[in-house]
């Protein structure tokens, strides 16, 4: 790390570091850790949610707070914002919301105050109506047009798939002028990195975990479980969820007749929870450890999304056996029957549940080379020299 360590840093995000937990929250909180090891941070959040005062307080303890910014419905209406949206790459009100414009200006004022600029997926910027950056790394967790391939290649509906095609290639136009706005990007994985085609001031930060504090403990039960945890209502979840219920439990439960299903995550308990024999329903639950040790497996089927899924990195972090889509592990470098079992198909996916469960002794020793890959890769102590790489860049670039 050869960048000072006086910064001033300005850290855009799309929500507060210290909120519910999920994929999007444990990056931005880990990224701001890693930078405030080149000096002060300040964090803006440019959200339509209200905060609680415990995401406040929590966030105050170890970052400067910029005022939030507050984010209002724009919709696009009528022909021509339609075609500004569809053909002109430079119209930034993609998303159908802007920042509100007293909070917006204050924040840009205050610009050349700071040294590093980070914001936080592409979303961000947008929404605050800027096109150019100064100083500024863009981390794009989520390619936007990597969502709507994946819709493309794996919808059910021909309409779905092709109007999934069609945003594909108009996102993708936009995408293109990521490096004129921004003097650094990040993503996710090299499979985005070669997506985007932008190797040249484009650094690779993976989607991590944070490292136990202790050895992680298994403690499977009888009659034996499988898991899930993730955001039920995200559609990518729940669409895979509604497969592997209609397609995969039923031949899970033809063998292995008193498995349960343990469901984890904001949403699984509410209005679009399952209706299938054996499945517990949980909710959010704060800290999950203790659920998900008692797991014999943890499940990843999901066929849509953007990035990567922190679901992985949580499984291994915790020793908990896997078993996923290919493109549920996509952008992270592992092995069917190495770290993981992969599978697409229904009656594989679950034969590798079945596998998992019944053979504790070869799904504990996958599990340990996966805790091994983690510790090696993807905590966050790991990572973090990834994150300065990336600020070194920037300022080089300016």
């Amino acid at each position: 790390m050869v960048v000072k360590s006086s910064l001033r840093i300005l850290y855009v995000t799309a929500c507060w570091p210290h909120g519910r937990t999920f994929g999007g929250q444990l990056r931005t909180l880990h990224i701001g850790r890693a930078l405030r090891k080149l000096g002060p941070v300040t964090i803006a959040v440019v959200s339509s949610d209200e905060p609680t005062p415990d995401n406040i307080e929590r966030t105050a303890e170890e970052f400067t707070i910029e005022s939030p910014i507050r984010v209002n419905v724009c919709r696009n209406r009528g022909i021509g914002q339609r075609f500004q949206w569809a053909f002109n790459p430079r119209f930034l009100n993609v998303h159908g919301c802007l920042a509100e414009d007293r909070d917006r200006d204050r924040l840009l004022k205050r610009l050349d105050q700071f040294d590093l600029i980070w914001l936080s997926n592409s979303r961000t910027p947008n929404i605050l109506n800027q096109w150019h950056w100064p100083r500024s790394i863009l981390d794009i967790d989520d390619v936007p047009s990597t969502f709507q391939r994946t819709v493309w290649r794996n919808g059910a509906r021909f309409g779905e798939k092709l109007k999934a095609g069609i945003t594909m290639l108009l996102l993708k136009r936009r995408e293109r002028f990521f490096g004129s706005r921004f003097n650094v990007l990040s993503v996710c994985s090299e499979a985005d990195r070669d997506y985007l085609g932008s190797r040249e001031r484009c650094h690779v930060i993976p989607n991590g975990f944070e490292r136990p504090t202790h050895e992680p403990f298994r403690n499977c039960v009888s009659p034996p479980r499988i898991g899930f945890i993730g955001l039920y209502s995200y559609l990518p979840n729940l669409g895979g969820m509604r497969w592997f219920l209609r397609e995969c439990w039923p031949l899970v439960k033809q063998q292995i007749p008193d498995a349960r299903l343990r469901l984890v995550g904001k949403d699984t308990n509410g209005s679009l929870q399952p209706t299938a024999p054996d499945v517990d329903t949980l909710g959010y639950v704060a800290e999950a450890r203790d659920e998900i040790a008692t797991w014999s497996a943890m499940i990843v089927p999901v066929f849509h999304g953007a990035g990567t899924r922190v679901k992985i990195a949580d499984a291994f972090s915790r020793k908990c056996p896997v078993v996923s889509t290919r493109f549920g592990a996509f952008g992270y470098a592992v092995e069917s029957q190495r770290e993981l079992l992969l599978a697409d198909s229904p009656a594989a996916f679950a034969a590798a549940c079945v596998a998992l469960i019944r053979d504790r002794e070869a799904a504990a020793a996958m599990a340990e080379r996966a805790y091994a890959t983690f510790l090696r890769n993807w905590t966050w102590d790991a990572i973090a020299p990834r994150i300065w790489n990336a600020a070194e860049d920037a300022l080089k670039a300016v």
